[in-house]
């Protein structure tokens, strides 16, 4: 019978997607992995708030805080802009990151719309 390290358990429950309730903001997508051995399992999450000047203002935020507990490692795969309208329920992904190029938009898309079921989510590879 397989048990599920403490790491994966963690990264259960990390939320898909976390982003601003509305406005154009930056946004990252992260690849979680387990630090334990024999666990070689990751998962991608996609956060994005409009605090950030920096795409590895959010990246450094995010990482730190699941990186503390020691179990678990971070990696910024890419970014890029949201553009979040809750009035319509519409969620547009596109642009890149000057630092981090530009994030897969298809998976980000996928996590959001995990987290928005009832929304419209597209996503497009032009625009800063």
């Amino acid at each position: 019978m397989c048990t599920q390290t403490k790491a994966a358990a963690l990264m259960a429950s990390l939320p898909e997607a976390d982003i601003d309730p509305t406005g154009v903001f930056k946004y990252v997508l992260i690849r979680v992995h387990s630090k334990e051995d024999g666990d070689d399992s990751s998962v991608d999450i996609v956060r994005g708030y409009a605090w950030a000047e920096y795409h590895a203002d959010i990246y450094d935020k995010v990482a730190e805080e699941l990186e503390k507990g020691g179990l678990l490692d971070c990696e910024c795969i890419g970014g890029g802009r949201i553009k979040h309208d809750c009035q319509s329920k519409k969620i547009h992904v596109y642009g890149y990151s000057m630092g981090f190029g530009k994030a897969n938009h298809a998976v980000s898309t996928e996590k959001l719309k995990v987290r928005y079921p009832t929304y419209e989510v597209t996503w497009a590879d032009e625009g800063y």
